[in-house]
């Protein structure tokens, strides 16, 4: 479903990114961890190219995204080419991101209505079918400012689900939330991973990143320092970098 052959990324003379190359396959789960400024978020926004890159290809769904190959170079697409191959993938961020003069149930049903042209009635069938599998059919009606941040961060989900994504991106998606808020969202992404969603989540979670990847990849500096299953990175890490930040944060 992913794939990252080479992915280099530079803000001026910073180097964020230094060859990234990562797989995941379709219906995997895959968690990036590591310590703040390692390039985890920049990475996945890379993946749906809301960052270009400065070196390296990458590839969603067997498709090279954000660029055109012409001979041995790349060519940026036009914007309204990008965002049609981005609609396969969901991204939910850490702040949410919600349209704060819509319903709940307007902002599931806007995407689905103006970019894949979608009915009505289809759309809002689906849209409260993913309300109730997240816990919040009886707020359709509710507007942003009435919920928690956790309902909140739930909603956002739900309105990228609506999309009928192949991949789903997190962001750090608790990072925003009140430590008693933060298992009603992972609830509902465990049970996303369960249905057998494509997902990559950049995460502080260690628990939950145990618990429900199927593979941890730990990043430092830009670069990937260590992969493998969720259990043997998390429990049992043999880089001494992983070592060192697991021992800090678990």
């Amino acid at each position: 479903m992913v794939k990252a052959d080479g992915i280099e990324k530079n803000y001026g003379k910073l180097q964020v990114l230094n060859g990234i190359d990562m797989e995941v396959k379709a219906g995997e789960v895959v968690c990036l961890i590591g310590p703040s400024g390692s390039g985890k978020s920049t990475f996945l926004r890379c993946i749906n190219h809301l960052e270009g890159i400065d070196g390296g290809r990458m590839w969603v769904d067997g498709k090279v995204m954000g660029y055109d190959i012409k001979g041995t170079r790349l060519h940026e697409q036009k914007d309204s080419e990008v965002c049609r191959n981005r609609t396969g993938i969901g991204m939910v961020f850490q702040h949410f991101n919600l349209f704060p003069h819509m319903s709940v149930l307007e902002n599931l049903m806007e995407a689905p209505r103006l970019v894949l042209k979608q009915k009505r009635s289809v759309v809002r069938e689906r849209a409260l079918k993913l309300l109730d599998a997240v816990g919040l059919a009886e707020k359709a009606e509710a507007y942003p400012r009435q919920l928690s941040g956790g309902q909140q961060q739930r909603v956002a989900i739900a309105r990228a689900l609506c999309m009928e994504p192949k991949l789903m991106l997190f962001d750090e998606p608790t990072s925003a939330l009140d430590p008693e808020l933060v298992g009603e969202v992972l609830k509902v992404i465990k049970d996303l991973a369960q249905s057998g969603m494509t997902m990559v989540v950049v995460t502080h979670e260690m628990n939950f990143a145990r618990d429900v990847a199927d593979r941890v990849v730990f990043m430092a500096d830009g670069q990937i320092v260590e992969q493998g299953p969720a259990r043997d990175i998390i429990t049992n890490p043999q880089h001494p970098r992983t070592k060192a930040f697991l021992a800090s944060v678990l």
